[in-house]
C-alpha cells in the first residue's frame, strides 16, 4: 500500500482517461497520485538537443548494438529507429530523475511524439519496462491506477494492452509496448517492426511462454470497480493489430465476462496474483470482483 497511495507519476501530454475524462482526477483524489503533467512544450527541446548531441547518439548506438545482439532478437525495422528509441529512453530517464520518479505516461503517442524523437515511444516504454520502471502509453487514467497496484503486488514489468471480445473462453491481448522480461528476469524472444497504426518506428513483438499463467485487472472506467480474472497464454498470433499478441485462455466461468467487455484496457501480469490483489483492493477502497 506504501508504494501504491501516493505514487508518483509524471504524465507526458497530460493525463487523460478513456472514456471517462473524470479519471485523473479521481486518480488524485481515492488513490492519492501525484500526477506531474509536463507539456510537450516542454519537452520538446530535450529530445532535439539528444539528437543533435554526437555523445549521445554514440551511446545509443552502443546500447542499440548490444540490445540487438539479445538472444531470440530480431530487427525488421530501420536500425535508426531503434537508436532513437535508445536516445529517447534517455531523455526519458532523466526526466525521471529530474522529478524523482519512477512511473511514466505519454499522451499523443501515436502523433505527437514521432515527429518529434523521429521514432515511436513503443521500444523506449518496452525498454523501461524491463529496467524497473513503470512505463505506460495513451496516459489512460482509468487503467493506470491498476498498472500501479499490479506492478507492486507481481513486483515484476506488467503488461497494458488492449483486449478483444471473448469467444470461446480465448481473448486476444495485443499493444505495441510489452515488455520482454515479464518475469523480472529473462528476456523473452521478440521482433523488433513498426507500431503497428504507423508503420513506422520500432515497437517490440514479444513471444510469451505458451502455458504461461497470467492475471488481468479489468477497471470499469473510473467507478473503482475492479475485475481481477486469470488465465494461461495459448499462442503468439500476428493479426493485423498491435504487435505483440497473445491469445489467452480463460480460467474459471469466462462467459460472466460477456457482461464486462468495455472496449477499454487491462493490465496482465505473469503469476496468479488474485488472492493478494483481492486484499490490497479492499484496503485501498476498489469493489473487487473476480471471474473464478
Amino acid at each position: 500500500m506504501k508504494n501504491f497511495l501516493g505514487a508518483r507519476i509524471v504524465a507526458l501530454g497530460g493525463a487523460r482517461g478513456k472514456y471517462a475524462p473524470e479519471a485523473p482526477q479521481v486518480a488524485r483524489e481515492r488513490f492519492k497520485l501525484d500526477i506531474v503533467e509536463v507539456s510537450y512544450e516542454q519537452f520538446r527541446p530535450r529530445i532535439r538537443a539528444a539528437l543533435a548531441d554526437k555523445d549521445k547518439v554514440a551511446c545509443a548506438e552502443q546500447w542499440t548494438r548490444r540490445y540487438l545482439s539479445l538472444p531470440g532478437t530480431r530487427l525488421e525495422t530501420e536500425r535508426r529507429f531503434v537508436v532513437n528509441a535508445f536516445l529517447l529512453y534517455g531523455v526519458f530517464r532523466d526526466l525521471l530523475r529530474e522529478l524523482q520518479a519512477d512511473a511514466l505516461t505519454i499522451a499523443g503517442c501515436m502523433g505527437t511524439i514521432l515527429p518529434m524523437a523521429e521514432t515511436t515511444a513503443c521500444l523506449t516504454l518496452s525498454l523501461l519496462n524491463d529496467e524497473g520502471f513503470l512505463a505506460l502509453c495513451e496516459s489512460d487514467f482509468v487503467i493506470i491506477p491498476a498498472c500501479i497496484l499490479l506492478r507492486h503486488v507481481a513486483a515484476a514489468p506488467v503488461f497494458l494492452h488492449n483486449s478483444t471480445f471473448p469467444h470461446n473462453g480465448l481473448v486476444t491481448c495485443a499493444h505495441c509496448t510489452a515488455p520482454r522480461r515479464m518475469d523480472g528476469v529473462r528476456y523473452q524472444p521478440a521482433r523488433i517492426l513498426t507500431h503497428y497504426e504507423s508503420e513506422y518506428g520500432a515497437a517490440p513483438k514479444v513471444e510469451a511462454p505458451r502455458g504461461q499463467a497470467v492475471t488481468f485487472i479489468d477497471p470499469e472506467y473510473a467507478t473503482c470497480r475492479w475485475l481481477g480474472l486469470r488465465g494461461v497464454v495459448e499462442d503468439n498470433p500476428f493479426y493485423e493489430i498491435c504487435r505483440s499478441q497473445q491469445d489467452v485462455r480463460l480460467l474459471g466461468d469466462w462467459r460472466k465476462l460477456l457482461d464486462e467487455v468495455r472496449d477499454s484496457h487491462w493490465v496482465m501480469a505473469y503469476g496468479d496474483w488474485l488472492k493478494e490483489l483481492g486484499y490490497a483492493a479492499r484496503q485501498i477502497g476498489v469493489q473487487w470482483e473476480t471471474i473464478e
